[in-house]
């Protein structure tokens, strides 16, 4: 027996009303999308945070992006162990299944689990080494970017070049997957990185030429 409960009402009027707007005014392309299923044109994988709000940003409709959230927008490297990698699936399912023409890793400021990472690895977050810590074994995927920014000595610069790292390390992370190698190579795919600064309102994207972020 598990512990579910009814939704909080407010959640519950925020529906309904959506039922008698947004999707009353578009139920046919509702429905369409129901019937024919969804044909996105790209795979974003962004941070948990409720702040990055992917669609908003960019615009985008119902059906538009296949959009995967996890901890600080992090890609784990392709490891077929048999094990559980929810990242891994969603990967898997975009590229093979769904055939997206683009995959976007999205960064963005503030990053809490950029943070955890920096002070679990500069010795200060003890709970995270733990291996029980959730958290802490995930963050382990951006370690290789931390010891790129170790020795930046302003913490402001040094938390904003590992938000970036996490972009880059999930981008050369992604490369090991044959199935993503193959469709880059093949030009059925692109890679995009990109890195939000959520006060300003502004989008970097990874330039691969020089090896930095270009504002858009």
């Amino acid at each position: 027996m598990n512990n579910a409960r009814p939704l909080p009402s407010y959640l519950v009027k925020r529906f309904h009303g959506w039922k008698a707007t947004a999707y009353a005014e578009n139920k046919a392309w509702y429905r369409r999308l129901a019937d024919e299923g969804q044909r996105p044109r790209a795979m974003v994988i962004s941070c948990c945070d409720s702040r990055v709000h992917v669609t908003s940003i960019f615009g985008a409709d119902q059906g538009e992006f296949f959009i995967h959230r996890n901890i600080a927008n992090l890609v784990p490297p392709h490891e077929p162990d048999g094990n559980q990698h929810g990242t891994s699936a969603a990967v898997e399912y975009a590229v093979t299944a769904l055939k997206v023409a683009h995959v976007i890793v999205l960064g963005h400021s503030k990053c809490g689990g950029v943070q955890g990472c920096l002070d679990m690895c500069s010795g200060n977050a003890p709970q995270l080494e733990e291996k029980s810590s959730f958290v802490g074994r995930w963050m382990d995927i951006l370690r290789p970017g931390y010891e790129r920014v170790k020795d930046i000595s302003d913490q402001t610069a040094q938390s904003r070049a590992l938000e970036k790292e996490a972009v880059m390390v999930s981008l050369e992370n992604l490369m090991t997957f044959p199935f993503v190698a193959e469709a880059v190579n093949s030009g059925e795919l692109s890679l995009h990185g990109l890195w939000h600064d959520i006060g300003q309102g502004s989008i970097e994207q990874y330039m691969a030429d020089s090896g930095e972020f270009a504002p858009v």
